[in-house]
C-alpha cells in the first residue's frame, strides 16, 4: 500500500468483528471522516502524526490526540460514533475490535485488564496513552502496508495481536504507576518537550547538554525520565524514528536513498546504508526492490 496524497480513509477487516482503518490527511486542510459503529466495540486510536480531534455528543465535546498519542474507548451503555476532524498532513491508524473478540484475546488474563474484570465489564473505559516506540514500528508496518492481498488479513491479524501485548505490558504499565518521576507532571512535559525538539531537528539534534537546558532539566532527569516515558534512550529513540520515516519515504517512492539519507540527517548516503542494514538487516535499495 503506498502513499497517496489523495487517500484519507481506508478500512481493512480481518475478520467479522475486527478491523483496522487507516486515516490519512496529506492535504492543506482539516478534514471531517465518520464511522458508524455500536455499543458492542472497543477502539484505539493511534496518531502516529500531526493531530486528530474525535467529537462527541453532536459537536459538545471533543478530545485531542496528539502525534505519538493513543485514545481507548469503550462505553457499553452509549453508541460512539467515530466523528474525527482530522488535521493537515496527519496520520491516524485505528483498531476496532468487538468486545467478545477482545475478551477472547485475554480470558486467561482479564484481570490485568481493567475493563475486563467481571464488576466492570458493563462499566465505560476511557484511557490514553503515549505511543511507545516499539508500538511505533508495529504502527508503522500497518500503516504501510505491502503485502499479497491474500495474505493481507493473517499478516494484519498478527500485527493488531502484536499491538495489543505491546499495549497493555505488565511490566511498561507497573513501571509508570510505580515510578515516582512520573507522578510529576511538570517532569513528563519537559520530557515530552525534549521529544518534540529533537523530532523537530532531526537533521541536527542538540546535544544532551543543550536540550536539558532548554527544557529545565538536568541531564541525569533527562536522561531517566525519557528512558520511563518511552523506554529508550533519547538518541535510540531518534534513531527508531529516523529509520521509521527513511523506511516510510522509500516505500513513497517519491525520494531516492540519497534524498532519504539526507532528509533524516545523514551526511553522506554509505552512512545512512549502514544504518539502515543494521536496522532492518537489508540495505535501502533492496528494500525498495521489495516493494515492486
Amino acid at each position: 500500500m503506498k502513499n497517496n496524497d489523495l487517500r484519507t480513509f481506508l478500512e481493512l477487516s480481518i475478520e467479522d468483528g475486527f478491523s483496522v482503518i487507516i486515516f490519512e490527511n496529506n492535504l492543506d486542510q482539516i478534514i471531517l471522516k465518520n464511522k458508524q459503529t455500536n455499543r458492542s466495540f472497543i477502539q484505539f486510536h493511534f496518531c502516529l502524526k500531526g493531530q486528530a480531534d474525535f467529537i462527541f455528543n453532536e459537536g459538545n465535546y471533543s478530545f485531542s490526540v496528539h502525534e505519538s498519542n493513543s485514545i481507548l474507548l469503550y462505553n457499553p451503555k452509549k453508541i460512539l460514533p467515530i466523528n474525527l476532524n482530522l488535521f493537515p498532513n496527519s496520520w491516524v491508524v485505528s483498531i476496532i475490535i468487538s468486545i467478545k473478540k477482545f475478551h477472547s484475546l485475554f480470558s486467561k488474563d482479564a484481570d490485568h485488564i481493567h475493563f475486563l474484570s467481571s464488576e466492570n465489564i458493563e462499566k465505560k473505559y476511557y484511557d490514553n496513552n503515549v505511543i511507545s516506540p516499539s508500538m511505533s514500528v508495529v504502527l508503522n508496518q500497518i500503516f504501510n502496508l505491502n503485502i499479497h492481498k491474500s495474505m493481507e488479513s493473517l499478516y494484519l491479524k498478527g500485527k493488531v495481536y502484536e499491538l495489543m501485548s505491546l499495549y497493555f505490558n505488565k511490566n511498561e504499565e507497573s513501571m509508570f504507576d510505580q515510578c515516582p518521576f512520573l507522578v510529576d507532571e511538570e517532569n513528563v512535559r519537559k520530557i515530552r518537550m525534549a521529544k518534540e525538539i529533537i523530532l523537530n531537528n532531526i537533521s541536527e539534534p542538540p546535544g544532551l547538554v543543550e536540550l536539558s537546558e532548554r527544557i529545565g532539566l538536568n541531564i541525569k532527569k533527562l536522561k531517566e525520565g525519557f528512558k520511563q516515558i518511552y523506554g529508550d534512550t533519547v538518541y535510540g529513540y531518534l534513531l527508531d524514528y529516523k529509520m521509521n520515516e527513511a523506511r516510510r519515504m522509500l516505500s513513497s517512492r517519491n525520494f531516492n536513498v540519497n534524498e532519504v539519507g539526507l532528509k533524516i540527517g545523514y551526511s553522506t548516503s554509505s552512512h545512512f546504508i549502514a544504518a539502515f542494514k543494521k536496522k532492518y538487516g537489508t540495505t535501502p535499495k533492496k528494500y525498495l526492490m521489495s516493494l515492486s
